[in-house]
């Protein structure tokens, strides 16, 4: 098995990938040669292009939305994920139109926001903050507009194959002050940043395997990481929920934070960390379920099952 992994890692090509990344700077600049509505219609029809022929991703996601939203018709089904795909589509304009568009001086004309207030004053109380986000609309504006903002904040995120692009990305999300640890080598760094009361950034939707801890998600048991829970516990630190949502087919978003967990509120809990992941996970599912088409539903969230449920069908 480690022969067939070292032959894998050289096969990789570094010619093929500084290829890729150059036309990615050529797309780039063909893209803004036009605004960024218009850029947003390209991807709309995109991301139905690839719902209309990935047909392994379409058959996850409507597997994942029948088995989340039972009462709902095909009909809405079909039009839920071929949407899905579409906001996918649209976040990588977004990605790349954000530095460009986005200053101090005017993210009001991009931006409104609900139930910030208690986050934003946690996060300049400086004594640590877990915000927690998914694979939702443009998760990627919310730690661009942080760093923007001032805060101290760090973004957990797992580097790409391809090293030149992801160096290229890195820095878009830099620009702002925003600074971008990578996932490999987080563990060794986030108890010393919490510790230092910074604002931590995480994706928190993801299968954590058949080592992670088990709650609900529509219904379903799904695995979750433990690092989020073990961090907020072992450092004391609130976590905040967080989500972007795009309004229309617009570059404009509603930033919310649905739910904030008090250190308080785990203290008395026979299984504090199972409570933790359970609780910020039903936050999630809560702002999925106001807008479901934003989601991601091609993802394999509910890859992994509890032993005493692996007899029983499930989404592959």
């Amino acid at each position: 098995m480690a022969d067939l992994v070292t032959q894998k890692k050289k096969k990789h090509n570094l010619f093929m990938d500084w290829l890729s990344y150059v036309a990615l700077r050529i797309l780039v600049v063909f893209l803004h040669l036009f605004d960024v509505e218009t850029n947003l219609k390209t991807a709309c029809f995109l991301g139905r292009l690839l719902w209309k022929h990935y047909h392994r991703g379409r058959k996850r996601a409507l597997d994942n939305l029948r088995a989340s939203f039972p009462e709902k018709s095909e009909q809405w089904m079909w039009e839920t994920g071929r949407r899905s795909f579409e906001h996918i589509a649209m976040l990588a304009i977004d990605v790349l139109f954000t530095p460009r568009l986005v200053k101090k001086h005017n993210w009001h004309d991009y931006s409104e926001y609900k139930n910030v207030e208690r986050a934003k004053w946690l996060m300049q109380q400086g004594q640590g903050l877990l915000m927690i986000a998914a694979h939702y609309s443009n998760f990627e504006i919310m730690g661009y507009l942080l760093g923007l903002f001032g805060f101290k904040v760090y973004s957990i995120a797992r580097p790409l194959d391809n090293k030149f692009i992801n160096k290229y990305l890195y820095e878009v999300r830099r620009q702002a002050g925003q600074n971008i640890i990578d996932k490999k080598g987080a563990a060794e760094l986030m108890d010393k940043i919490a510790s230092e009361g910074a604002t931590l950034c995480f994706i928190a939707d993801q299968d954590a395997g058949r080592r992670g801890i088990f709650v609900d998600f529509f219904g379903r048991k799904a695995s979750t990481y433990k690092s989020i829970g073990l961090l907020a516990i072992s450092n004391n630190v609130p976590i905040g929920v967080g989500y972007s949502r795009r309004i229309g087919n617009r570059f404009y978003f509603e930033i919310g934070v649905n739910r904030i967990i008090l250190p308080e509120e785990w203290a008395e809990k026979e299984e504090p960390l199972q409570w933790v992941t359970a609780e910020y996970t039903k936050a999630i599912e809560k702002f999925v379920r106001e807008e479901p088409s934003q989601y991601w539903w091609l993802h394999r969230r509910w890859k992994h099952q509890p032993k005493e449920e692996k007899g029983k069908s499930c989404p592959v």
